[in-house]
């Protein structure tokens, strides 16, 4: 399993294969799983199962009230604007469990976009969303792809084609 190394600023793909170690990077460099000798975790990085299992009995709003607890610089209105654009609105009620998986990966895909952590790690974030959700993701992080001081990880099979990433991980 590769160690993890300083990340500079900008979009990182974290890419490889089933049981590659992806999500456990990712894990790693947030502290939600123990570091390997000689590195340590990022102190301002945030990572989210985006399945949220164990959230069943929460709204989304809860959710990201919690989230915001643990996030200092979180962007109100980004938060807003990404409920609107991913069409969370009429879901913000509802329990987890009431939600399809797509649905699920949206509150903790708007969350982690949202909470202005130094580190956001986002563990295939495609996955299981609608097309319309998929553009306003990748928008969103084409347009952080030059960003001067925070660093997007995102882990998935292939590195997506249409983002200019700083950094190509391959854990394969």
């Amino acid at each position: 399993m590769p160690k993890i190394q300083p990340l500079g600023p900008g979009l990182i793909a974290v890419i490889g294969g089933e049981r590659s170690g992806k999500t456990s990077l990712l894990r790693r460099l947030c502290g939600d799983l123990p570091a390997q000798p000689g590195e340590a975790p990022h102190p301002d990085a945030q990572w989210l199962d985006l399945s949220l299992p164990g959230h069943d009995a929460q709204t989304p709003q809860e959710v990201w009230d919690a989230l915001r607890q643990r996030s200092p610089r979180w962007n109100a209105e980004l938060h807003q604007d990404l409920i609107e654009a991913v069409a969370l609105a009429p879901h913000q009620d509802k329990k987890l469990f009431m939600l399809s998986a797509g649905s699920r990966r949206k509150v903790a895909l708007v969350g982690l976009l949202a909470c202005g952590a130094t580190v956001t790690c986002l563990d295939q974030p495609y996955a299981a969303l609608d097309r319309a959700s998929i553009r306003v993701i990748s928008a969103f992080l084409s347009d952080m792809a030059d960003h001067s001081t925070r660093t997007w990880v995102v882990a998935d099979y292939e590195a997506d084609p249409q983002l200019a990433w700083r950094r190509v991980i391959a854990l394969d």
